[in-house]
């Protein structure tokens, strides 16, 4: 498997991850959606530098960085903390106009894992560990939606008629 191609792959659709939280965050209603998708595009932005370094070593016969996901990680993954203050916050009005973005939102994520993921079992030594910390990153995103659209549902589906 060409790690170069995989890469160069990955980088696209983490910019097209990217401009999805940027263009939707200005369409949200709900305050908290809106700050999770601005928070959001920003660490798509961490995933396309991690990229980007990758290609660079890449193509210099270099071994991955695996230094700089592993920083990533310790300066605070905003998933974790948005998830928590998100869950925890009362919901006091309605999300229903942003259940569509939120589901997308979830489904691109998941998306995301599953490439990382397949590409990871395709590949062996740096490359697999690069895959695998972007799938990993993925997946708590992806985690984290799939949790903001089941509570705007569930608060959605307790209202009355008419919203």
């Amino acid at each position: 498997m060409d790690i170069f191609k995989i890469y160069e792959y990955a980088l696209q659709r983490e910019y097209e991850g990217k401009r999805f939280f940027e263009e939707n965050a200005s369409r949200l209603s709900h305050a908290t959606a809106v700050g999770v998708f601005k928070k959001l595009a920003q660490e798509e932005q961490k995933h396309i530098d991690f990229i980007q370094r990758q290609i660079e070593l890449v193509s210099q016969d270099k071994p991955a960085d695996l230094e700089m996901g592993t920083n990533l990680e310790q300066m605070g993954y905003f998933s974790l903390r948005a998830s928590s203050e998100f869950i925890e916050q009362t919901v006091s009005e309605a999300m229903v106009p942003d259940l569509p973005v939120l589901r997308m939102a979830y489904l691109i994520e998941r998306d995301f894992a599953e490439f990382y993921e397949k590409a990871a079992k395709n590949t062996s030594g740096d490359a697999r560990e690069v895959l695998e910390t972007l799938a990993f990153w993925e997946r708590r995103h992806e985690s984290l939606f799939k949790e903001l659209h089941d509570k705007a549902f569930e608060e959605y589906s307790g209202m009355p008629w008419g919203g």
